[in-house]
């Protein structure tokens, strides 16, 4: 059997657009799994109890060492909305996924100039930088630069 492994030191750091290669890194890694449901209390309790996934009240943090550098701590967040949320506005879909990114300023710019749907501007706190883009089927993306990053 295969072994595979994920990092981002896997991610290429060349990309193109349309007019020029682009030396920096886009996506990093999963930021986060948010889904809405009928009960997240409920569904937090299932998840705990039969998957082991410690609630708090923000759902549960996964935190991890990265691999091409293990000093450097990261987390990934998984969270239950309800389904009235209007946090995935403008999307009507049941999830949002957030990515983590290197440069939110950068990546922005470049996707802008490819026309991609940004839904908000930058907000920036103490643990990082958000923007929400669409995806082509509307799917609502969180794009997140971390503090530490």
């Amino acid at each position: 059997m295969n072994n595979y492994y994920i990092s981002s030191s896997n991610i290429p750091r060349y990309f193109t657009n349309k007019t020029k290669p682009i030396n920096m890194k886009k996506v990093t890694g999963i930021g986060g799994v948010f889904f809405k449901c009928n009960n997240p209390k409920g569904m937090n309790d299932w998840y705990a109890k039969n998957l082991g996934l410690p609630q708090t009240e923000y759902g549960t943090t996964f935190e991890w060492r990265q691999a091409d550098n293990p000093e450097k701590e990261g987390s990934t967040s998984w969270c239950t909305f309800p389904q009235d949320t209007k946090y995935f506005n403008p999307s009507e879909k049941p999830f949002m996924i957030n990515y983590r990114v290197e440069n939110l300023a950068a990546l922005i710019d470049e996707l802008k100039k490819e026309n991609v749907t940004i839904v908000d501007e930058i907000a920036e706190y103490d643990y990082g930088k958000f923007v929400h883009i669409l995806d082509p089927e509307d799917n609502i993306i969180e794009l997140w630069e971390p503090a530490d990053e």
